[in-house]
């Protein structure tokens, strides 16, 4: 049975949507293509969300992970 826990990370201007989930103890970013693109919806691996570049989306995550440190 799965377990998904989501947290909306960035929504762009476009529509396109990227969430950190977590299920069954894996961690990755579900991106949702807006629905003129097709509306596909792809898993990624943290490292490969991460390595497409520096751009709002992963700009986000790290603000996230800034918020995470400054509470602890």
């Amino acid at each position: 049975m799965s377990n998904l826990k989501s947290k909306e990370l960035y929504r762009s201007s476009n529509g396109d949507t990227w969430h950190l989930c977590e299920e069954n103890g894996r961690v990755f970013v579900l991106h949702r293509a807006n629905l003129p693109s097709g509306g596909e919806v792809s898993r990624l691996e943290l490292a490969d969300f991460l390595a497409r570049g520096n751009g709002p989306e992963q700009q986000a995550f790290l603000a996230l992970t800034r918020t995470l440190l400054e509470r602890g």
